[in-house]
């Protein structure tokens, strides 16, 4: 009989500057430092070096779902809702550019070879030139919101959406290649697996899928959760990864046995009061960081012993 993976939690600090619910988390310029920001507009920059308050880096008249940071051009891609995208140098915090997309909400933004992709309300997808900003493409290609996006390794685009499709995009020709009716409802978040060659879907369905990359082909299905899957976040180096939800917990799973293996709560963890909504699993000490409508973020530090 195989012996019990053990999972100690321990909450090493909980940030509080932001004024309204957190809704999105980016890797920062150093393997210690992330990017946060949510409904009041503010990004700010944290040190899991310093628990002090963190470093404003821009103040967005809207709502921002959305942040990517571009590790190559020290650049940081903020979607404002109902705007557009604002390019930021985070060593001098200048604005580089900037740009107006669309009036609808703008839920993710990924960057592959010279393109900005921007997934936006209304099906919206956007392909844009990271050096001059100029719109590449423009096209509608779902009937509801584009939620996530996901660049694989095989050099493919997939998208997420409202009305639980899994969409492909051929990211050379920037055509759809393929469209999947994956969940219920809205896909909320797509990830690669740590081989690389399958796709974890999570969803409002409160499902998560396991999808073969070459040919979207279901592998598996698990109820994962009570609500909403809001993101998932594999871990850096081992072969774990967690899921965050409406639900107000984390779950730490096994990804080789496809195994919940611990649930990070309020009750007994000190957790989110309500939604978590992103997660970041960071390589510095293996931190993982949590965010939510609570208006907080979490850092967290886990153990797991087989």
């Amino acid at each position: 009989m195989s012996k019990k993976t053990q999972v100690n939690v321990s909450k090493i600090h909980t940030y509080t500057g932001h004024k309204d619910a957190v809704y999105a988390l980016a890797p920062g310029i150093n393997e210690h430092t992330f990017y946060s920001s949510g409904g009041d507009g503010q990004v700010i920059e944290w040190d899991l070096n310093n628990f002090e308050s963190g470093r404003l880096i821009a103040k967005i008249q809207a709502s921002v779902y959305a942040l990517h940071f571009h590790i190559q051009k020290n650049i940081l891609i903020i979607g404002q809702n109902y705007e557009g995208i604002h390019l930021i140098n985070v060593k001098d915090l200048t604005e580089t550019g900037s740009l107006q997309l669309t009036k609808n909400a703008i839920f993710d933004i990924k960057v592959y070879k010279n393109l900005i992709i921007v997934a936006a309300g209304s099906g919206e997808l956007f392909f844009v030139d990271i050096d001059t900003l100029q719109i590449v493409k423009r096209s509608i290609i779902a009937e509801k919101n584009l939620r996530t996006l996901l660049i694989a390794s095989n050099e493919k685009c997939f998208v997420g959406t409202s009305d639980g499709q899994i969409i492909q995009i051929n990211l050379e020709t920037l055509n759809i290649e393929k469209e999947i009716k994956a969940h219920d409802n809205s896909v909320f978040t797509l990830r690669s697996t740590p081989e690389n060659n399958e796709i974890v879907s999570g969803s409002r369905d409160a499902r998560m899928k396991f999808w073969k990359v070459v040919d979207l082909i279901l592998d598996e299905t698990i109820n994962a959760h009570m609500y909403a899957i809001n993101d998932i976040a594999f871990h850096p180096y081992s072969p774990y990864f967690a899921s965050a939800s409406m639900d107000k917990t984390i779950k730490i799973w096994d990804y080789r046995q496809r195994k919940l293996i611990k649930v990070i709560d309020k009750s007994r963890h000190g957790g989110h009061l309500v939604s978590v909504n992103k997660l970041l699993w960071t390589g510095f000490n293996e931190l993982l960081i949590s965010c939510s409508d609570d208006r907080s973020i979490s850092v967290w530090h886990l153990v797991i012993e087989k």
